[in-house]
Parts: structure tokens; C-alpha cells; sequence
């Protein structure tokens, strides 16, 4: 599954199909998506959709900390269709927004 999730965000697909699903990582697994959530749950204390996410507040504040893309930009790669959707996503789990995030950098 982490390498699943690595290749997905390292390669090509993220700009062209967005952000990933659990199905998709379910069909890659030959699982069912409950039955992946499952697993994932006991093995790891998080379900897929909360693995993908964390994975995408990673990368995020990756780029955040060390690149001069805007936060549209940011959100935009990272397959979301619409900014303030990354900004409520990463402040619910981060904590702060995108913004006091790069701020804590300078």
C-alpha cells in the first residue's frame, strides 16, 4: 500500500486523475475497498482515505517549507480542483492553514 501511494504521487497520475481513491488503491490490491479499510485500520490505526490524506498533508508541507509555490499551485498539483478545498483539508489535520504553515518557515 505505501508503495502504492508513493508511485501515485511521484508519477504522472495525480495531475491527470486527481486525487486517488480508496477504490483505486482497492482494484490495485485485488481487495475490496471496506475490507482494504479494514486491514489498514488494524495494521495501522488509519483507514485508506485517512493514509491518502496524510500522505497529501506530507507532501504539502514539504512544498510549503521548501518551495516558492503558491498555495494554489500547491493545491493544484496535489490533484485538488479547488484551492479552498486544500486549505480546510490541511488546516483540519494540520492544524494551521497553508499560510501560518510557510509563515513558521521564514
Amino acid at each position: 500500500m505505501e508503495e502504492l501511494l508513493n508511485d501515485y504521487f511521484k508519477g504522472d497520475e495525480l495531475q491527470i486523475k486527481g486525487m486517488p481513491s480508496v477504490h483505486y488503491f482497492a482494484d490495485a490490491l485485488h481487495l475490496s475497498p471496506n475490507y482494504l479499510s479494514r486491514l489498514l485500520k488494524t495494521l495501522t490505526g488509519q483507514s485508506t482515505k485517512d493514509l491518502i490524506i496524510s500522505k497529501v498533508v506530507d507532501i504539502a508541507k514539504e512544498k510549503l517549507s521548501t518551495t516558492d509555490l503558491t498555495i494554489n499551485e500547491i493545491a493544484y498539483d496535489l490533484g485538488f480542483d479547488h484551492p479552498q478545498s486544500f486549505s480546510k483539508m490541511f488546516k483540519s489535520k494540520a492544524n494551521l492553514s497553508p499560510v501560518s504553515f510557510r509563515r513558521s518557515f521564514n
